[in-house]
This record gives C-alpha cells, structure tokens and sequence, in this order.
C-alpha cells in the first residue's frame, strides 16, 4: 500500500476484535486503519470459512467463461457478470451503466429518457476490455496461448489508490492547495491464461485439473524472501553490552515509514533489485504531459521534503503500469524548472507508459542513493542490487538484512517505521534482542481456476458455486 501512513499495526496473531477509542487522548491514523484491517480481516475469514477457498453463489456467480476464435490470430474470451469468491474476497465483474448524456441545447428530442439513475447491472466482459488488466494485441506475451487445451484462472490482489490516480477521491471543496485525503483499497482482479505445458495435468476430469493448477499456484502465493530490520548495532555488541555510540542508533531527524520493495524480482545471483523510500513511496506527483526526457507535473510537490531534487531516483507510471506490474528503469532526475513545473529527466520514459491522460499517469520519488566505499551496493537499471547475508545500510543507521537463498517476487514489500523518541526501529525480534526475519508485508496474491479450455467449442467451467444459506429445500420447491 503506497500511502502516507504513520505505520500499519495489525497483526492477525495479536487476536484483537476491535480498536477501542478512549477519550481525550490523540487520535492516530494507525488506530483507524487496524479498526478497518480487522473488520476486513474477520469478514473474510467468515467468507472462506463458509464458502470455501473459492466459489461464487449459485444463482449470480461471475466470470464464466468463453472461447471467441479471432481473425488475424487474436482470440478472445467473454467475462461473464456477477461476484466470486477467493479466500474470502469478494470479486465483481460488473459494468456500471453510464446513463444517458444529455444534449447540449437540452433539447431530447422526444426521445425516452428514464430516471438516469446509474446502476450496476451484470454485463460481460471480454479479455481484452477487462478493467484491470490493461491487455494489449501488439504485445505477443498478452495474447492467448496458441494451443489447446490452455487454463483460463483469476488473479486478485489489492492496492492502494489514492487522489493522483482517482481524481474523484479528493474534496475540491478543500481547495486546490490542500493535500489529498485519505486513500482507498482497491481490489484487483483479472482474468488471465496459463498454457497446458507450465500444468502437470494428467488424463482425468475436473478434478485433476483443479489439482494440477493449485500445485502451480502455491509457489506463486507463498512468500520465499524474509528480510530483517534494525537500527545499526556497534561492533562488539554482543561481547560488551555496554558499548554505544552516538552514531550507533537511528539518528534521523524525523519519524519516518521505510518502504524497502522488491524492484526487479528472481535471485540475488541473477541481479535481483530493490527500492526503497522514508515515506512508504507515498510521494507521487501527476503528470500532465511527456516531451523526450521532459516530465510536466501538475505540481512539484507541497514542501521540500515532499517535492523532487537533482539526483532523485523516480519512476514514471499509470494505472495500467501498476496493474500489469512490469519493471522498468529508474530515472534520475537531472535538472528541476520550478516555474515551469517540470524536471529533466536522465532518459525518457518508455513509450507504454505515462503518455495516456485517462490512465492518470504519475511520477513516484524513491529516496536510495548510490553509495560509496568499498561495500557500496551497485545499482542496476536505478535500483540496488540485493545483496544476501549482510547488514546493508539504508540511511541514518537503519539497516536491513536479506536471508539468502530468497526467491524475490517484483513488488514484494516490508516496512520499517522509524522513532526518533528511542532511535530505533520497530521490528520483531527475540528475547536477546536480535532481529527476526519476517516475510513480506504484501502483495498477497490469490488464484482461482475458472476455465479448461480444450477447444474452439469446448470449453469446461471450473469453477465452483453454493446455494444460499437460505435457500428453499427440495421438498419446498
């Protein structure tokens, strides 16, 4: 979640059913956010609990599936309307009706009007106008596999959208000088397509099937990084507990949320990257046009700590770039024109991203820095390579640590708040003081099978579907 939190504090193991407000003390963000964590948290595992771990309602279950042979070599599938269930979130395939516009002269014309109520109704998709997933027909790697049979699943995660990619969110009413609000939590779905070779699927029926594709889902589900935090500890530590120095604690100036995310994914040894930020890359600018290396920002930014400076690590993005989850280079900014509201950037951004107004594009600021001396982390492609089995050093003595052996996802994340009351970082750890290697924060990513299709005219739903806990028995009927 990329927002400007002051820390995210639920923890399922913790066992707490409610946040309870007590009168006359400080209000924090923390406190509401873990009030809206645990209630999303218990619904869900009320859902799963009931449902199962994936299934939609009998009489509305979305996502159905069709195979719609294409010309020039691009197929299609049909996304059929209503809500299904996976792990207990609520997945929507809905499209909202858009009412009718009205003329310019308001004149209608005699025409029937209704009550230009807008509705949601349940319609169909396709793959490639699905919401969310941004496909596109001139990049191969987006079309449908070319033989049959292949395995049509769901992927649903969630996000952070805050007022610089869903203008709507912010109160104009507060003025155009004043910050965004609050953000939201989006959850994601799409509907993609998995080649039979990447199954293990033997000669049987449906079950077999589900079977082989949760065997490929689990890896991509479960965590295989674990990092730790610290504030850097003085050498000999452990042998004199009484030595300390000044520089050996958190020493920066104000409370901040490290974010330290998984830039380029796979191993350490094969030049996997990471990122991070003191503001939970919550610093976002939007862009209002691209010329070359040339961003133009509707803003630079409220305050100094907020805006951009030379040698600033950005990158350019949009809803689909987030959506699609794609690396790409991080740019170093050049040259800042604060009248004009625009930075030089170190290269031009990529032509897929940025460039579409309706995708509301937008430039986030990440805080590394190449550093130096002899065990300075080389940066590749903007961002640090990871390095396994040491204390790295971020800034003002916090720390952090990788296991080795990570298999390291793209967009995988943990946070680190940071006190200047204890100058310290608040991480697990053990009775002596030590470190715990935790997984990542998120991005959990869930999977559902939807589809086995074998043929142009065959095609096998997979998925699963419950009556209502109300329904009528067989003898009412």
């Amino acid at each position: 979640m990329h927002a400007d939190f002051s820390r995210l504090t639920f923890r399922p193991g913790k066992h707490y059913s409610a946040v309870l407000t007590q009168q006359g003390r400080v209000q924090l963000d923390a406190d509401a956010n873990e009030q809206a964590a645990i209630e999303r948290y218990q619904l869900r595992t009320l859902a799963a609990d009931l449902i199962g771990r994936r299934g939609g309602p009998a009489a509305a279950a979305g996502f159905a599936i069709g195979y719609v042979p294409g010309n020039h070599d691009v197929d299609d599938l049909t996304i059929g309307g209503g809500r299904y269930y996976v792990d207990g979130i609520l997945c929507e395939s809905y499209r909202p009706e858009e009412g009718l516009a009205v003329p310019d002269d308001g004149d209608w014309g005699g025409t029937g009007g209704g009550d230009g109520e807008a509705r949601q109704a349940p319609a169909v998709w396709t793959y490639w106008d699905q919401p969310d997933a941004y496909r596109d027909e001139e990049r191969p790697g987006d079309r449908l596999p070319g033989d049959f049979p292949f395995l049509v699943y769901l992927k649903v995660w969630e996000r952070s959208v805050t007022a610089v990619e869903d203008p709507e969110i912010r109160e104009v009413a507060l003025g155009a000088a004043m910050p965004d609000t609050a953000a939201r939590a989006k959850v994601v779905w799409q509907v993609l397509a998995l080649p039979a070779s990447e199954l293990s699927v033997p000669d049987g029926g449906v079950s077999r099937v589900r079977e082989a594709f949760d065997a490929w889902a689990e890896p991509h589900e479960r965590p295989a990084s674990w990092l730790a935090a610290r504030a850097r500890r003085p050498e000999r530590a452990n042998e004199d507990p009484c030595l300390a120095r000044p520089e050996d604690a958190y020493r920066g100036p104000e409370n901040q949320l490290y974010r330290v995310e998984v830039h380029q994914g796979g191993s350490a040894e094969g030049c996997a990257t990471f990122k991070w930020s003191r503001e939970n890359g919550s610093v976002v600018l939007p862009v209002a046009s691209i010329e070359g290396v040339w961003v133009d920002l509707t803003t630079l930014g409220d305050d100094d700590k907020l805006g951009l400076s030379v040698g600033d690590w950005v990158e350019v993005g949009d809803s689909a770039y987030v959506s699609r989850d794609e690396p790409a280079d991080l740019l170093q900014v050049e040259e800042t024109d604060l009248p004009g509201r625009r930075v030089r950037l170190s290269a031009e951004p990529g032509p897929e991203v940025g460039r579409l107004a309706e995708r509301h594009p937008f430039l986030r600021r990440w805080d590394h820095r190449a550093a130096r001396g002899r065990d300075a982390l080389p940066l590749v492609g903007g961002a640090l390579r990871i390095q396994e089995g040491a204390w790295l050093d971020l800034e003002d003595g916090a720390q952090v640590y990788f296991r080795p052996g990570g298999a390291y996802t793209r967009g995988d994340y943990w946070l680190v708040p940071a006190r200047t009351a204890t100058g310290s970082v608040e991480w697990p750890q053990n009775t002596a003081g030590e470190a715990l290697l935790q997984p990542p924060a998120g991005v959990r990513v869930h999977h559902a099978p939807l589809a086995w299709v074998k043929g142009p005219t065959t095609v096998v739903d997979l998925r699963q579907t419950f009556d209502p806990l109300t329904a009528p028995a067989a003898s009412e009927a």
